[in-house]
């Protein structure tokens, strides 16, 4: 909204104003964007904190997770709410509303963010950590994830997206997902059938990879952090066009306005970080966790870096592979390959202390990220 009053409205009524010009640059709106959401998590934290031990809504704690862990019972949960607001109402001061992708993106957000709502509320009512059935959650991911590929495959029919897969260290294979549609006059489900798989894996897959780290105070959210640095700059270069140019990688210039939507997510993700860092006074729920790992999945489908993800995700990407090995294992020969999954469990039984587990995931995160940044060149 700010955009268009302060660049569209203000420049047509007073042309001769140049520094309103500084209003049409994404990195500009990017860092007032960021700005405006660490600020706004920094003030309303402190009300929220307050506002949820009011309404006694406090985190149950597993009584089969490390013994140790019990001392949280009782913390303030759903923290995941200022981390959705702080994203979303930068967002829509800062970018152009216009955009339709922008859309697609706080859309993500705030509907993977109300399927973890109705599961941390699922979970206070009964105060218990379970929430939703594990069979209507997976549907209720599916079903959103399916909207936002059928929204997607509509802008690629005007022109505004593309199905192209950029991969990794080659610049000349990019296969299109979705295999004859739009080429002649009719359609058909085939068509569409594996871009709409691969998007229901990278969604899916994405919010639940960052569900899966919620363990430990910041580790996820400092995850995020790194992640969503990374997309920010990702996002950026795929949208200018000598950047993605001289980086062969696929150019997107409708995608710059996702940038502002990035930038906002850490700069709200670094606010909640502040009153989640160890020892937590606020968890983020699964509320939090959902919507950040849906707009991280989303933003890399949109920016066709999926296959990145996997680099810039890492750690998320080990925590859900040890819960899938430990499950794996455990029913085929009745064993465990780790202690405890997921993974950062694992090093607390370990002796590991919980601050020195969640910085060392951080140093790694950060490690596979600039790793995903220095793909884009080894092409």
């Amino acid at each position: 909204m700010l955009y268009h009053l302060l660049y569209e409205w203000l420049f047509d009524v007073f042309p001769d104003a140049s520094v309103l010009n500084v209003f049409r640059y994404i990195t500009f709106r990017t860092a007032c964007a960021s700005i405006t959401a660490l600020v706004l998590a920094l003030i309303l934290g402190p009300w929220l904190i307050r506002r949820l031990r009011q309404f006694q809504v406090e985190q149950h704690i597993r009584e089969e997770g490390p013994s140790h862990h019990q001392v949280k019972a009782g913390t303030p949960t759903m923290g995941g709410v200022l981390i959705v607001a702080s994203t979303v109402l930068p967002t829509f001061l800062w970018t152009d509303l216009s955009n339709p992708l922008v859309w697609v993106g706080l859309g993500s957000m705030i509907g993977f963010g109300a399927i973890g709502f109705a599961d941390d509320i699922i979970k206070i009512k009964r105060r218990r950590n379970l929430g939703l059935t594990a069979r209507i959650k997976l549907g209720l991911q599916l079903a959103l994830s399916g909207a936002i590929a059928a929204g997607l495959l509509l802008l690629k029919s005007r022109g505004a997206y593309q199905t192209d897969l950029a991969v990794p260290f080659f610049k000349d294979l990019q296969p299109n997902l979705v295999l004859d549609a739009f080429a002649g006059s009719a359609l058909h489900f085939l068509d569409f059938l594996p871009f709409l798989l691969f998007v229901w894996v990278v969604l899916v897959g994405s919010s639940n990879a960052v569900n899966l780290t919620d363990g430990l105070d910041g580790l996820a959210i400092g995850c995020v952090v790194v992640a969503g640095g990374a997309l920010t700059v990702l996002t950026y270069v795929t949208s200018h066009a000598s950047f993605a140019g001289y980086l062969d990688i696929p150019h997107q210039a409708g995608v710059g306005e996702l940038t502002i939507f990035c930038g906002a997510m850490v700069g709200a993700s670094l606010g909640f970080l502040w009153y989640n860092c160890h020892p937590a006074e606020l968890f983020m729920g699964d509320v939090g966790s959902l919507s950040l790992g849906g707009a991280i999945g989303t933003v890399a489908v949109i920016i066709k870096h999926e296959i990145l993800l996997v680099a810039i995700g890492g750690i998320f990407v080990l925590e859900c592979l040890s819960v899938m090995i430990q499950v794996s294992f455990f029913k085929m020969r009745k064993k465990r390959v780790f202690r405890m999954a997921p993974l950062h469990h694992h090093f607390e039984l370990l002796g590991w202390s919980e601050s020195k587990v969640v910085v060392r995931f951080w140093i790694a995160a950060l490690i596979f990220a600039l790793f995903s940044l220095t793909t884009l060149k080894l092409r």
